[in-house]
């Protein structure tokens, strides 16, 4: 079904040959030259990246977007950055959307005064603005923003336009706020990994299934990790442009780059219906093209597919999950509660086995990635004429715009939903990051939605609450509700899976979406409410760097969730002291207070008090070179140390809570990201790495001579010391390669002050 190469591939009109000994006589009889570097530029991907690279060097790009996206969980601390920074108008069609935020009751007036904040700043600075319950910030930028070729950037980690020709990246608010300055986004040139299809789905098989079983042979050993996924072959062409939309959302889930695909008719029919059919361009791989490896995926050959608790990868077949029901099961609830460590009550799902099969508790189709035109009409024609029944089990609907809803309305999809005793409700994220639909204590939801990491659906373990949330296709969530809540394979039903042709109305969008862009409004003036702060000043990077250790997480993985929750902070991203009593609250409860007590210590080492540094400073001067050091020449700040933190999630905060919290650094063995590492970066915190054991442990002291100095040199390796004991032992931290602007955003201490400096 799925199988990975074991070298590179050379593509070669149309046949495959793997880089080995042999490729050059291969590729000889081909009429072709076993050139890897030059055929490296016949893929999609290079020609993109190449259009929007201003450096001059293929190898570290510097790429400028045709396009950005926010939503009203990140847009209002861009904006406030951007505007510390020097702002004066969007330079590229900028969308702030208005998705996750959306239930405003959720902190009283809080929500909406972020709204009108976006709005105030569309308005301003020439921006598109779409308010809430319009559409979430995916199928807006797919209807009536991605085009072949171009370049996409947002603040949410979803974003994904590969099935329209778009590039899409979502990273952390600090590059986006690059993008308004003018500047660039700084990266080495991605490798590509091709993702060749064949065959045709069976009917019952949706692109969740087929996502999920393409994360599950990838994510684990990190086979598309920081790469382009570039999807290729035969198989492309039997699949609709949501289909692919579908299966390319899901990609962030890989811990890819980006994405792209070919195009074809399909994509021309589809910008065409949203109006855009100037913006359709032919994108496949040249006749010789080198790809870093090859996923190959037979399409006829996925099954329905479910991801259990707690994460995208944990993925099984439905028909082998039911096959060995007790001892997944078993095996996944262990798993469940070694990863929460015993922070949260045990999520019982064997005892979910109702007489020999598996019975849910509540399905969800929402978002991104569910919420699609198709999924829901197909889910209907699964739900005519039946009923999901009155007990517990209960089903939600969102469609991921109002254009979407319009037209299942029109062709009658919503009213069959409704019979069935389905919920229908209006585009909104929140299922996604536990803001809507919260389940019951110990429930188990199945969501055509994009993640199922722990307490995403918004329990809260501190609480004593725990759910679960599997992850499916539409089509199984619709065959288990006509099933009472028994978990159901769409392939098992005999159904009519044809939809009535879907017809795009964008009347809704422009009775109510504020297009301004390249219209600022210089002279208006922003729109603040009492939640909205500006971001604390941070300080320039010191000569020398003592940290102490505030929290020490060994899981294999740590999600951003953990390090700043979803679900319950929505209401407080636009301030960021306000949020940042949240940071680590549901993985390391005491860190908040770990850190403010070392934050406390340096603002007094400021103030000339070093009566806690004392003893410190007595071991620190036993170190070569250092016996001279007095407390105005070392810095004091907080870490963490994770074995490779920030999976999931694009938002920044979860590293600019950590330093508003006087954070200077993470230590980590490998970052999950590559846009969490950056996140880091822009607000001014070394990212640091380490091999090996660590040395320290919680609440110890780190002592990293000579810092300011090794990275204005560009040290890729710095000596460190624990001081322990009246002792100080040695160890070795390391740094990835940083650019120059990255470097001196470290030392300038964030962002901000980087531009600031000029």
């Amino acid at each position: 079904m799925i199988e990975c190469s074991k070298t590179g591939m050379y593509y070669a009109n149309g046949q495959w040959v793997a880089d080995d000994q042999n490729a050059a006589a291969k590729l000889a009889a081909l009429g072709f030259e076993a050139d890897r570097e030059a055929a490296r530029r016949g893929t999609i991907a290079w020609g993109i990246l190449e259009k929007h690279n201003t450096s001059g060097s293929m190898d570290q790009l510097k790429l400028k977007f045709d396009a950005m996206a926010s939503h009203d969980i990140t847009f209002v601390g861009i904006v406030q950055t951007a505007r510390a920074s020097g702002l004066e108008k969007f330079p590229i069609p900028y969308v702030l959307t208005n998705c996750h935020n959306s239930l405003c009751a959720v902190g009283g007036t809080i929500n909406e005064d972020d709204h009108m904040f976006g709005l105030s700043a569309a308005k301003k600075y020439g921006g598109i603005y779409v308010p809430p319950h319009m559409a979430v910030i995916h199928q807006y930028m797919r209807e009536m923003q991605a085009g072949c070729g171009k370049m996409i950037l947002g603040s949410d980690s979803h974003t994904r336009y590969g099935a329209l020709g778009t590039m899409a990246i979502g990273e952390g608010g600090g590059e986006l706020v690059k993008q308004l300055l003018g500047k660039t986004y700084d990266v080495a040139r991605p490798g590509v990994v091709a993702v060749y299809l064949t065959g045709a789905p069976r009917p019952g098989v949706g692109p969740q299934d087929v996502a999920l079983a393409i994360i599950g042979a990838v994510f684990a050993n990190g086979y598309v990790k920081n790469k382009v996924m570039e999807f290729v072959g035969p198989g492309i062409a039997n699949l609709e442009l949501e289909y692919r939309n579908g299966i390319d959302v899901m990609t962030t889930e890989t811990t890819c780059l980006s994405s792209i695909w070919c195009t074809d008719d399909k994509t021309r029919d589809y910008l065409a219906l949203h109006g855009r059919g100037d913006q359709y361009a032919p994108l496949s791989p040249a006749p010789l093209a080198y790809y870093d490896g090859m996923v190959t995926v037979e399409l006829d050959k996925v099954e329905p597919m479910i991801a259990l608790p707690m994460h995208p990868s944990n993925v099984y077949s439905i028909r082998e999950l039911n096959e060995n029901l007790a001892d997944i099961l078993h095996h996944t609830q262990e798993e469940c509660a070694r990863l929460l460590d015993g922070k949260a009550p045990a999520l019982d799902l064997v005892g979910k086995i109702e007489n020999g099969p598996l019975r849910v508790d509540q399905g969800v189709i929402a978002g991104c990635a569910g919420g699609t035109y198709p999924n829901i009409a197909e889910a209907a024609n699964i739900l005519r004429g039946a009923s999901c029944g009155a007990g517990e089990f209960s089903l939600s609907v969102y469609p991921a715009s109002q254009p979407v809803m319009m037209h299942l309305m029109k062709t009658g999809a919503l009213a069959d939903l409704m019979a069935a005793g389905a919920t229908v409700r209006t585009a909104f994220c929140g299922p996604c990051f536990g803001a809507g639909d919260v389940p019951a204590n110990g429930s188990l939801s199945i969501r055509h939605t994009t993640r199922n990491f722990p307490n995403r659906e918004g329990s809260k373990p501190a609480n004593g609450q725990l759910a679960g949330v599997a992850l499916m296709d539409a089509r199984s969530i619709a065959a288990t509700s006509r099933n009472g809540g028994i978990l159901t394979a769409a392939t098992e039903l005999d159904y009519d899976p044809a939809i009535p042709a879907y017809a795009f109305d964008a009347s809704s969008y422009r009775s109510r979406v504020y297009a301004g862009y390249g219209q600022p409004h210089a002279d208006d003036a922003l729109r603040f409410g009492p939640n909205i702060k500006d971001w604390p000043e941070q300080p320039a990077l010191g000569d020398n760097l003592l940290l102490k250790v505030a929290s020490f997480i060994t899981d294999p993985v740590t999600t951003t969730d953990e390090l700043i929750p979803s679900g319950e902070t929505s209401s407080f991203r636009s301030n960021p002291l306000g949020l940042a009593e949240f940071t680590l609250s549901r993985k390391d409860p005491a860190y908040v207070g770990r850190a403010k007590a070392v934050h406390q210590l340096e603002l007094s080492r400021r103030k000339g008090d070093a009566a806690g540094l004392e003893g410190i400073l007595c071991t620190v001067r036993t170190i070569p070179g250092c016996e001279t050091l007095r407390a105005e020449d070392v810095q004091i700040a907080s870490t963490i140390y994770a074995v490779k933190p920030g999976d999931g999630s694009a938002r920044e905060q979860a590293a600019s809570c950590q330093r508003v919290l006087g954070a200077g650094a993470n230590i980590a063995v490998e970052y999950a990201t590559k846009r969490y590492r950056s996140n880091l970066i822009n607000w001014g915190m070394l990212p640091f790495q380490l091999e090996g054991e660590p040395a320290f442990g919680l609440d110890d002291v780190i002592f990293v001579p000579g810092v300011r100095r090794a990275l204005e040199e560009d040290a890729r390796s710095l000596p460190a010391y624990v001081i322990r004991d009246g002792k100080a032992i040695a160890f070795t931290l390391t740094l990835a390669p940083l650019t120059a602007d990255e470097r001196q955003i470290l030392l300038d201490g964030c962002l901000i002050n980087f531009y600031k400096r000029g």
